[in-house]
């Protein structure tokens, strides 16, 4: 059961100092709701003075534990749902953190790295009665709802040719965080791709072949055959991979989503996504394991996926690196 809309909410919020968080907060405080108490093992904590000033805060999990079940105990300011932001290998842990303490869990995508883990959260949620969510953001902008639509409606065995690049610079900082170890962040294709593999099988339909043809530290490109699309991918942290526009732009992220050659524009209405899922599950409504399931899945594929090079249907920027064809 979801808390009464008629009361203020309470929200414990994990992973505080990290650079999702401040949606959350913003979401939490716009929803006309209240977050108790938060933690980040890192103290550059700030920025909740812009929304919860008084909010209790702490650097260590033991203690952070310890204080909602103080809370749980108490009665008045018992945590409904518990935020977390934090490194993705941290999710499975944070998810049942949670639970255990009785709230609901809203955790940042990946939900977790691999399948079995929601296999695992399922069993806890029938255990517990209490709901765990993801944040699939896409799934609520406006002109990807109108292009489901479109294609829910199109004829019978339209296969759609797409491709998606995305490319978001990153520094030498990167790959000393915990980003940068595969075991921590699931990798490129799963820290910075999971999302669009979660909108465009939510559009186009479950994945049924998978083939990768780059992996590595950096960049990453593959092919997908969902049921209604073939989807040339290609995802990159490089800056050197960034197209000429970009760059003479003085820009350093370009993301393109192309459907039967038309540039498909998604690129504006992002700033209030927090926002809207926050309402969307406050009324009754968000979205759990079972839809987070398929891009977990598929993400996982592809990082255990042997890359074949330059073979079959791949990405067209890869023309232009210096791929080794295996």
């Amino acid at each position: 059961m979801l808390p009464s809309n008629n009361e203020k909410i309470n929200f414990a919020l994990i992973g505080a100092a990290g650079y999702i968080a401040p949606r959350h907060m913003k979401a939490i405080k716009e929803t006309g709701n209240r977050l108790v108490t938060a933690l980040d093992k890192y103290d550059g904590v700030g920025i909740i003075d812009s929304y919860f000033p008084e909010a209790d805060f702490f650097t260590e999990a033991e203690r952070f534990d310890r204080h909602l079940d103080k809370l749980k105990r108490k009665g008045d300011d018992k945590i409904d749902f518990v935020s977390i932001c934090s490194p993705n290998y941290l999710h499975d842990a944070h998810i049942r953190l949670a639970l255990r303490n009785e709230a609901h869990a809203i955790c940042e995508k990946p939900l977790v790295l691999n399948p079995w883990n929601v296999d695992a959260l399922q069993e806890i949620e029938g255990e517990t009665g209490k709901k765990i969510y993801t944040i699939l953001q896409l799934r609520l902008h406006p002109a990807i709802i109108a292009l489901k639509q479109k294609i829910d409606q199109s004829p019978e065995g339209k296969i759609y040719d797409i491709d998606l690049s995305y490319i978001t610079s990153r520094g030498k900082w990167y790959f000393i965080s915990w980003k940068g170890f595969l075991e921590k962040s699931g990798g490129i294709a799963t820290n910075i791709g999971v999302h669009f593999f979660d909108m465009l099988s939510w559009i186009f339909g479950d994945v049924e072949r998978s083939t990768v043809h780059l992996m590595d530290v950096d960049k990453a490109a593959g092919f997908l055959q969902l049921k209604k699309a073939r989807v040339r991918w290609f995802l990159s942290i490089d800056e050197k991979t960034l197209p000429k526009s970009a760059v003479q732009a003085g820009k350093r992220t370009f993301r393109s989503l192309t459907i039967e050659g038309e540039e498909f524009e998604f690129s504006e209405g992002f700033t209030d996504l927090h926002t809207k899922s926050y309402e969307d599950i406050l009324g009754g409504g968000g979205f759990g394991l079972n839809e987070a399931r398929q891009s977990i899945e598929t993400v996982y594929n592809i990082r255990n996926l042997k890359p074949v090079g330059l073979r079959g249907e791949y990405h067209p920027i890869l023309n232009s690196l210096q791929i080794i064809n295996i």
